[in-house]
């Protein structure tokens, strides 16, 4: 019996931006701010489109809310990427060594920062500290076996 295989491989462009800010850790800031900064505003603007399709219409109205939530979204997460590129960069300076516990580190300060600056109370800054932690703790680790 006749048989047929199928091979090959799906990569996605990889597009890198060059900001020379003078210093490393400005550079891997500004990087991490960027790019994951993007990927949420694209990420609302899909969504915002897909209801903009399924409604069927489009007003200057929705569409200037639709533009005021694409810029909120990516300076919120463009923020807190670029705030824990930053905290992992200078935990790796300090500590002299590039591991999970920096990744760990990293995501539990950065996690704290952004919780206790939206005026949280104590206790839900603790867990967020602890969430981003254990999130960025995985991450490392699923990204060190791929």
């Amino acid at each position: 019996m006749p048989r047929s295989v199928f091979s090959g491989s799906i990569s996605s462009p990889r597009i890198d931006v060059a900001i020379d800010m003078g210093n490393p850790f400005l550079n891997r800031t500004v990087d991490g701010f960027l790019k994951i900064g993007t990927v949420a505003a694209s990420r609302v603007a899909a969504e915002e489109t897909f209801h903009f399709m399924h409604k069927g219409s489009i007003s200057k109205g929705k569409l200037e809310d639709a533009l005021k939530k694409m810029c909120k979204e990516g300076a919120y997460w463009g923020t807190v990427a670029g705030v824990y590129v930053g905290v992992e960069y200078g935990m790796e300076r300090v500590r002299g060594t590039k591991d999970w516990k920096n990744a760990m580190l990293g995501g539990a300060l950065t996690g704290l920062l952004i919780s206790a600056a939206g005026n949280n109370n104590r206790d839900k800054v603790f867990k967020d500290a602890i969430t981003a932690g254990a999130v960025a703790t995985a991450a490392e680790f699923i990204n060190y076996l791929t």
